[in-house]
């Protein structure tokens, strides 16, 4: 663990090392950008609509008490939402689909030379490779973060223009009721740590690959597997420190 640990940290630090060529990096950065971003907008608007919906409604269907207001519904499903359904829920899902695409492409990268063919025409191609996806993890996360936050609290105004056991303008008057700007601060640093944990990982169990076509995909399950367990585990630390 320990050797991974430093292998991991060493990995780290060669690939924030200053770019030969700023534009060249610059490209790259933009096109990873759209691969997270827009590629994964999709899928996480579709998970963010209708986990929002279910939130609603079964707030609702445990609200048996006629002494608890309604609009509690509203507060209930806001707080989970922003604390815990867009920025976890959405992590595990983009360290499925975009963890796993980062580690088979650097793991084919590595098995088919073409990293020693980078290194041999003197590129630093951990900076190459892997810096411009960390930074589009870290940037375009938190952005997937806010769109979730928003189509998740959407889905729930549409769950109760379906229901008849909360009306809308209950469900509106509890988003607004005891609003904390700390939920909000908490998930952003979330989606922000998860963007980082999700493309590290997987770029530093792709560019450490041997073998041949199987152990790339060995590579990619376990840059999945990890990610998802540290994800989790950041999200207690985090909900622990700043909660």
């Amino acid at each position: 663990m320990f050797y991974s640990l430093g292998r991991y940290i060493l990995l780290m630090r060669l690939s924030f090392r200053k770019p030969e060529k700023f534009s060249v990096y610059w490209a790259e950065v933009m096109r990873e950008m759209v691969s997270v971003g827009i590629g994964s907008l999709g899928i996480i608007a579709i998970i963010s609509v209708f986990i929002g919906a279910v939130a609603v409604i079964q707030v609702a269907f445990q609200l048996t008490s006629p002494v608890v207001p309604h609009t509690i519904v509203g507060s209930i499903a806001r707080d989970s939402t922003i604390l815990e359904f867009s920025p976890t829920i959405s992590a595990l899902v983009l360290a499925g689909r975009v963890g796993s695409s980062i580690a088979s492409q650097i793991g084919t990268m590595r098995v088919t030379e073409q990293i020693d063919a980078l290194e041999i025409m003197g590129v630093n191609a951990p900076g190459y490779l892997i810096s411009p996806k960390i930074i589009a993890g870290v940037t375009m996360v938190p952005m997937l973060n806010v769109v979730s936050i928003l189509l998740g609290l959407t889905g729930g105004y549409i769950a109760c223009l379906s229901s008849s056991d909360i009306t809308t303008s209950d469900f509106l008057t509890g988003l607004h009721d005891s609003f904390s700007a700390v939920s909000l601060q908490a998930s952003m640093v979330k989606s922000l740590c998860f963007g980082f944990i999700i493309t590290s990982i997987c770029a530093y169990q792709g560019f450490y690959t041997q073998g041949g076509a199987l152990e790339v995909g060995q590579s990619a399950t376990r840059g999945v597997v990890y990610s998802c367990v540290i994800i989790l585990f950041a999200d207690l630390v985090i909900s622990r420190v700043m909660l």
